[in-house]
């Protein structure tokens, strides 16, 4: 047996890799974070990891924790602190591989424009960098147990109570339009409507991150994550607009952590009228994550030839994912159901 020890288990990328690691018939599974874990530990306190997380006889460590912070320099110590405190703790002859977390700002994707299809031996940019700093970290204490870095794009899932929860922003943000009677916009910069764009499924990515553990072909190697194909906003967001049953209207440039912000009466009222699951606005408000991916006004995709060529090919058709990730909304009554989702639910 294999003893995965997942840190953010609760997250967009966490949840996934739980559930689909709890699917394998040959994994035990901790799971970490500082509620309703396995393991509750604030990983910042490297005593109190040492304490909780020393003992687990863990093989494979899954490092998605993550805090957030106002700036990119600020985001360094606390998050190097949490993979460093995780790996000091469990380090032990039982640990095989640790595997991190990372993505497209390793590129400066968020920065601006970057060269792409981003490659995973390209150069990287000015620090501070904390995924860099983290992989550094990785490489220079790897030799007993090997790891690997995942570098997916934008990560879609229906975990909520996250920071960064693009399906759930597009689908509260398409609700609350319907109730309004105001037809959906795209609210980003003119140039992101048209610019080309990948995103990764949360279950593509688990599969393809214990696919890399576990593969000895892939050590010490870092990996880009995508769906496999292409999508342009101009293209996807009629759809959108039709999932919903919102008119479309044309794309008109705004904030969304502004004119969403005092949108809870809303939503409140939404949930009592369709008799849904009662989750709080915050939980599903992550406006300021879709500000950004609306911004995008260049290319935003990466070269996934380097898990091909090892034997990774599975691939997500991307429209068939938003469609799925808000059934799974409805099905959980976070959201109204449509007659289109009840038309597909049948088929």
């Amino acid at each position: 047996m294999r003893t995965a020890l997942v840190t953010g288990a609760h997250g967009v990328i966490g949840a996934g890799l739980v559930a689909h690691l709890r699917s394998l018939p040959d994994w035990d599974v901790i799971t970490v974070a500082r509620t309703r874990a396995d393991i509750t530990v604030d990983l910042l306190d490297a005593a109190a990891a040492r304490d909780a997380l020393g003992g687990t006889g863990a093989t494979h460590v899954f490092h998605a924790a993550y805090q957030d912070r106002p700036t990119w320099r600020e985001l360094v110590a606390p998050n190097l602190a949490m993979l460093v405190n995780t790996v000091e703790a469990v380090e032990s002859p039982a640990l095989r591989h640790v595997s991190l977390m990372q993505g497209y700002k390793v590129y400066g994707a968020h920065l601006g424009p970057f060269r792409t299809p981003a490659r995973e031996d390209d150069a990287g940019h000015m620090p501070p960098e904390f995924n860099l700093d983290q992989q550094a970290f990785l490489e220079s204490r790897s030799g007993a147990w090997t790891w690997s870095a995942m570098r997916p794009s934008v990560v879609c899932s229906t975990a909520l109570g996250n920071p960064m929860n693009l399906v759930a922003a597009l689908a509260v943000y398409a609700t609350i339009s319907k109730e309004l009677g105001v037809p959906l916009r795209f609210p980003g910069k003119p140039g992101a409507y048209d610019s080309l764009l990948e995103v990764t499924d949360a279950g593509l990515l688990a599969h393809a991150t214990v696919w890399a553990a576990t593969t000895p072909e892939c050590a010490d190697q870092a990996f880009n994550v995508a769906n496999g194909d292409l999508f342009r906003w101009s293209r996807l967001w009629p759809r959108i607009a039709a999932e919903f049953e919102v008119p479309l209207g044309d794309p008109l440039p705004m904030s969304l952590a502004d004119v969403m912000s005092d949108k809870e009466p809303v939503w409140d009222r939404i949930v009592a009228a369709h008799g849904l699951r009662p989750t709080p606005y915050a939980d599903v408000s992550s406006w300021a994550f879709a500000d950004a991916v609306f911004s995008w006004d260049y290319d935003f995709l990466a070269d996934g030839s380097r898990a091909r060529r090892l034997g990774f090919t599975e691939f997500v058709d991307t429209e068939a994912m938003f469609a799925g990730l808000f059934d799974r909304l409805r099905a959980e009554r976070v959201i109204p159901g449509t007659a289109t989702g009840a038309r597909r639910a049948s088929a």
